[in-house]
């Protein structure tokens, strides 16, 4: 008997708990980022790992307000908890009876991520803040996102062949769109670039200027409510299932409420409460899209324990 096979069975209402403690976790953690930024913090800690040479916590500064410096230091505090969610999600998935190839492995993505993530935040503030570190940070978050979305959905599925629920065109929208949606975030990044919020006052913004940039996220926005509504409309007519369904809507009203939000910060001036609210909902936005897209297929539950305190069963 291995290692692995010595873990304790995990029931599949305790790795869909986690999974769902993940993408809060992982969605939190976006907030938490820009929170450092809106209220320029982004060199609370200058150094990293260290706060300061010879110190991990904050220490008394002259150049460095303490404000800046707790504010920094508790968003890697963060990612500490963001670590322990991850570990017992991976543990979780292997304590599954019988193991799923596929949980793990989006299990063991999300460790793998955060140290990503820590490595290019590291680059990041050693080159004081550079937009395109910054930019690089939230888009790793957002893929971290998507693929927490697909761990919850991989929590109560199998590892049968994926049956879609939908026609292949109807899922070829989907996929249209997530593009789409993945080119309105990278161009989210860039308003933030060329924005005022850059998380220190010295830090250099991107010089294309932000109307240029917000034009750019504003047409991709309507591009993307665009085939939005073309998929609701192919999705009543082929009479989709319900949950995907729902799950659209869920995306639809999502997606509207970030559009309207995205224009009143336009037009006030970007308050800092308002990027905060903008992020947090790009972040919602991101999972919304990743439960629609994996609600248009489903994976044979068989091999997969029904009942908390039992193993899997063999047979039919």
């Amino acid at each position: 008997m291995s290692v692995l096979d010595r873990l304790p069975v995990t029931s599949p209402t305790t790795v869909r708990r986690l999974a769902v403690a993940n993408l809060v976790a992982q969605v939190g953690i976006m907030v938490t980022g820009v929170t450092v930024r809106v209220t320029g913090s982004g060199l609370g800690c200058p150094g990293w790992p260290e706060c300061f040479p010879g110190s991990m916590v904050p220490v008394s500064h002259a150049d460095v307000a303490p404000l800046h410096q707790w504010v920094e230091f508790g968003n890697r505090m963060l990612t500490f908890v963001l670590v322990v969610i991850a570990a017992l999600v991976l543990l979780a998935a292997l304590g599954t009876r019988p193991r799923r190839r596929r949980l793990t492995l989006l299990a063991a993505v999300m460790p793998a991520g955060i140290v990503a993530q820590a490595v290019i935040g590291g680059i990041t503030v050693l080159t004081d803040l550079a937009w395109g570190g910054v930019s690089l940070h939230f888009m790793v978050s957002a893929v971290l996102v998507w693929l927490s979305a697909g761990l919850v959905r991989a929590a109560g599925e199998g590892d049968g062949p994926a049956l879609p629920l939908v026609p292949g065109a109807i899922r070829g929208l989907v996929a249209v769109s997530s593009g789409v949606l993945a080119a309105l975030l990278v161009a989210g990044t860039l308003v933030t670039a060329a924005g005022p919020h850059a998380g220190d006052s010295a830090t250099p913004r991107l010089g294309l200027g932000v109307e240029a940039t917000a034009q750019l996220h504003a047409e991709l926005l309507f591009g993307y409510l665009g085939l939005l509504v073309g998929l609701g409309f192919a999705l009543h007519a082929v009479g989709a299932p319900a949950a995907v369904v729902r799950r659209f809507r869920v995306l639809l009203v999502v997606v509207l409420s970030q559009g309207a939000l995205g224009g009143i910060q336009y037009a006030i001036g970007v308050p800092e409460v308002l990027v905060v609210l903008h992020v947090l909902g790009a972040g919602l936005v991101t999972a919304a899209a990743a439960a629609l897209w994996f609600a248009t297929v489903e994976r044979s539950t068989a091999a997969v324990a029904t009942r908390d305190a039992e193993p899997a069963l063999a047979g039919p």
